[in-house]
């Protein structure tokens, strides 16, 4: 399989995990992770009970997986379930959308605290105080605050996630989320990679706004949390 196979994206963590982030992974053979001030992915090498034990040896007290897979996830006994849901998952080079009122900028880890206020506000998704560190984030602010971000998480392969689009309920309207993606996107190009990006299956607007950039939905995929039972 090449690093730009698109069935790379079919289990995308664990292709992150052993392909282009396979130095942030935490497991072995059976279950791989994410180190969890990152992100709360995780994945394994199949659905047996035994890389299930393996996922669970890897998690203590209150922490959370989150898979994203092809099918649904029979979760046994030992855990409990926080989230199951779907979403699809998109690909495809977003529309250029310049910007005239306000400038693009880098973030950083100076950023942090106005980047997960930001994600509390909004809830796009998992932001943890290392979650930056996956790849770039770009940001716009507006007399001095953070009212939009992008930035890059998952790498499988030659693939780049698109993640974090989130934009202030005061500032939408002025197509800042379109110019951040279209920002970011052409980076992951310039690289030779690949954008792609994943939306909860009841987030029409969202899927909407990515279809209209010229994004195509390339697959359905199941997203559950879990955590250790007791």
């Amino acid at each position: 399989m090449s690093d730009s196979d698109e069935t790379l994206l079919d289990r995308p963590i664990w292709s992150a995990l052993t392909t282009s982030h396979r130095h942030l992974a935490e497991g072995g053979p059976l279950a791989r992770r994410y180190p969890v001030d990152m992100t709360p992915f995780a994945d394994m090498v199949d659905m047996s009970v035994a890389s299930f034990a393996a996922l669970g040896d890897l998690m203590s007290g209150s922490q959370v997986a989150a898979l994203f897979t092809p099918e649904p996830v029979e979760i046994p006994p030992g855990f409990k379930v926080v989230l199951a849901e779907t979403g699809e998952q998109m690909i495809g080079s977003p529309a250029d959308s310049p910007l005239r009122d306000a400038e693009i900028v880098t973030l950083g880890a100076a950023d942090v605290p106005a980047m997960t206020a930001l994600v509390e506000l909004t809830k796009p998704g998992p932001f943890a105080p290392r979650t930056h560190e996956l790849g770039t984030f770009l940001g716009i602010r507006v007399g001095g605050e953070l009212v939009a971000m992008t930035g890059e998480r998952m790498k499988p392969g030659k693939f780049v996630e698109m993640t974090a689009v989130c934009v202030h309920p005061d500032y939408r309207g002025r197509g800042y989320a379109q110019a951040l993606l279209a920002a970011v996107a052409r980076r992951i190009e310039a690289r030779g990679e690949i954008p792609f990006l994943h939306v909860f299956s009841n987030n029409n607007s969202a899927i909407a706004l990515y279809q209209r950039q010229g994004m195509r939905i390339r697959r359905r995929l199941y997203v559950t949390a879990f955590m250790r039972a007791g």
